[in-house]
């Protein structure tokens, strides 16, 4: 039995894709005795990968989730792990994530290094302060280079990178590594058991001086961290003790001020022993972290709730899953107070109690049954009726509020429809569970053409989800050619009176307001509303109506009925009526006054731009260029990369549909490419038109 948290770790795998960051977790998996035989990928056989399309496409769709056992100095740890995806549609599953992790492995290709998908989880992982180990993956590769992909860290992630091995021999030859920290060698045999068995060794000859050249840069970026190590380094260094120096590398990885990194080869089961003798030493327990802030939702004041079994509850949903036999799961993480099955607890965004039926502690899609979950801990709950991600939930006495997850917009969708009148119900409930689980997929009816449009964050989400109904949903569906998701926005300042009368036989309607509607704020997203109404003039209790009528009424702008990105507007003024007023008069109003003033604001349209990253020979260079060129794209940067050419542009996605299958054909399948969303950007005179012309065509055809 785990004694304390500070034997507990929350880690994720988090890669570019291709990095080997589930054939690391299916590694870990087998020598900590979760699994006895180990799944590949490109087998569909990876325990972590268990959705059929995973195993299909050879990739990670959802963050799975289990926990694992490792000894380490005699200690049993826990570890539960959350492998992540790498492909940038699911940046989602990575976001909610590390939200609630203590620690990441982020895994790099010997071969490709820091790729462009890197780079996105790393920022996110900044962005939640997540310290980090650096495993280098696929050391027998040919081309594998470990100190180059070291530099990369440093140089395009702006990370301190800390290696605390050396690898001997690359490629074919890696055979084992030199550890920093006991300055002896590690080694594998080819004949040993699946690589669980190694010998530790003196360090090759031709190895010493590179050895202690490298545990000298390891002492210098550490002793910044640890005051008595810089006192021992400067006065003797060899007084140093292992003992004291991992302390000092740990002390080091938690304030992230170094990232340690280490090397193997997952597939040829080399270095995964000694990843998770590092995770354990170097990676926060829950006892190491900042004990986490919320807001106490009756007064808006700062509550800090501490990892401990006997504080208030404090749990946040990061993930709501759907299994075919135990019905919704909720996967939550415990910052503090214990979670019983059969209780009942507080969902703070909707204000009602929820009580928790069962208990699960997870390995992949199987559950494990417990009766008490408590904090520091990651477990799956069922029972729920009303759960969304990033939900608080808490004690019923004492509520907390946490910082919830914010989740990017769906940047393309497209049409569907069920294929059987019967399948019209069916539908409703598939894509209602869908948009539960995931935050970054959005259902919307378009009332003027009757259509059902799906939203995503790129082709292989939609097509994954459109899969998913079919296979898992029982819903067959015709679907259109993807579509972008443009937004509008205003350019333009207007003061506007909005008169809203109805009289019918008895009571009538009647509400009066007078707004000013110019661009939000910069940096402001959605409706930034400012009631500036004098003298009671419009009465307290209608203002959140004419808020809820905009609100409301942004979801369908004036030029083509796409959603307007954001707005400002200023009530100054009004008048009621004692009797004909009420709140849906002024809800009504507000919805008329964006229609009437609009207009006016000089309307513009917004698409959304990518970040495209390509890959190729140098020959092909200039055909790639030159397509991107008639894409609308701009150029960003060029440099070379491991014998190939590295082009960074940014792209409309309007433009991007199909584009993995031309870049094949323009350089004979030998480059790859990946995309990501940048940001929104006006849109031209000409394509604008084009767009509205093809807009309305496709409304009048529905």
């Amino acid at each position: 039995m785990v004694k304390s948290l500070k034997y507990t770790r929350n880690i994720g795998i988090m890669a570019h894709i291709d990095a080997g960051k589930t054939t690391t977790t299916e590694r870990i998996l087998f020598y900590t005795g979760i699994t006895h035989r180990m799944g590949e990928v490109h087998d569909g056989a990876a325990t972590m990968d268990w959705m059929v399309q995973e195993q299909e496409r050879g990739i990670t769709i959802t963050s799975a989730a289990t926990t694992t056992f490792w000894k380490y100095n005699d200690e049993d740890y826990k570890i539960n792990i959350i492998d992540t995806p790498g492909h940038v549609d699911f940046t989602v599953e990575v976001e909610r994530s590390l939200r609630i992790l203590d620690g990441a492995v982020a895994v790099f290709c010997a071969v490709g290094g820091v790729e462009p998908q890197s780079e996105t989880v790393w920022r996110q992982a900044d962005k939640y302060k997540v310290p980090r180990i650096g495993f280098v993956n696929k050391m027998d590769r040919a081309g594998a280079d470990f100190l180059s992909v070291v530099s990369q860290i440093h140089e395009k992630l702006g990370a301190n990178p800390v290696p605390l091995q050396i690898p001997i021999g690359s490629e074919e030859n890696f055979r084992g590594v030199v550890d920093l920290i006991d300055m002896s060698a590690m080694v594998w045999y080819e004949d040993s058991s699946m690589g669980v068995i190694y010998q530790r060794e003196d360090i090759p000859e031709d190895l010493i001086e590179e050895a202690r050249e490298w545990r000298n840069r390891l002492i210098e970026s550490v002793a910044d961290a640890d005051d008595s190590i810089l006192e021992k380094y400067l006065d003797d260094p060899d007084s140093i003790t292992n003992e004291q120096l991992s302390n000092a590398i740990r002390k080091a990885t938690i304030s992230m001020s170094v990232v340690p990194v280490m090397c193997g080869a997952a597939f040829k089961n080399k270095g995964i022993q000694r990843l998770l003798d590092a995770v354990v030493s170097f990676l926060p327990s829950p006892l190491d972290i900042e004990s986490i802030k919320g807001i106490n939702p009756r007064n808006d004041e700062e509550v800090v709730r501490n990892p401990d079994e006997s504080e208030p509850l404090a749990a946040l949903a990061f993930k709501i899953a759907t299994d075919p036999f135990v019905g919704r799961l909720a996967f939550l993480r415990i910052y503090s107070g214990k979670i019983t099955a059969g209780s009942y607890v507080l969902n703070v965004r909707t204000g009602k109690k929820e009580r928790i039926t069962r208990l699960y502690q997870m390995h992949a899609n199987k559950q494990n049954p417990k009766e008490v979950i408590g904090a520091g801990d990651i477990c799956a709950a069922v029972g729920f009726k009303n759960l969304r991600t990033g939900d608080t939930l808490c004690d019923e006495k004492k509520p907390v509020l946490l910082e919830s997850i914010t989740f990017p917009e769906p940047v393309i969708g497209i049409a569907i429809e069920p294929k059987t009148q019967n399948d019209i119900d069916k539908l409703g409930v598939a894509l209602n569970k869908l948009s539960e689980e995931d935050p970054t997929f959005k259902v919307r009816y378009d009332e003027q053409s009757g259509q059902t449009l799906i939203n995503g964050m790129g082709e292989l989400h939609l097509e994954i989800l459109v899969d998913r109904l079919k296979r898992e949903f029982k819903v067959e569906c015709n679907q259109g050619a993807p579509q972008v998701a443009y937004r509008e926005a205003i350019t333009a300042t207007i003061e506007h009176r909005e008169v809203f009368k109805k009289q019918s036989g008895g009571r009538g309607k009647f509400a009066d307001i007078v707004v000013r509607i110019s661009p939000a704020d910069e940096g402001f997203t959605g409706l930034q509303f400012v009631d500036e109404v004098k003298g009671g003039n419009i009465p307290k209790e209608y203002i959140p109506s004419v808020q809820k009528g905009f609100a409301e009424a942004m979801h369908n702008g004036v030029l083509a009925g796409f959603p307007v990105e954001s707005l400002k507007v200023v009530l100054l003024d009004g008048s009621y009526h004692n009797v004909d007023s009420d709140s849906l008069s002024f809800e009504i109003a507000a919805k008329q006054a964006f229609r009437h003033a609009l207009p006016k604001t000089k309307p513009v349209l917004l698409e959304p731009i990518m970040k495209v990253e390509v890959v190729t020979p140098e020959e092909y260079m200039g055909d790639v260029i030159s397509d991107f060129n008639k894409r609308r794209g701009h150029i960003e940067k060029m440099e070379g990369k491991a014998g190939a050419r590295l082009i960074r542009a940014r792209v409309p996605l309007a433009e991007q549909f199909g584009y993995v299958t031309v870049l094949r054909t323009l350089t004979s399948g030998r480059a790859t490419s990946t995309m990501e969303f940048s940001h929104y950007e006006k849109v031209g005179p000409e394509i604008s038109r084009k767009i509205l012309e093809s807009s309305t065509g496709q409304k009048e055809s529905a």
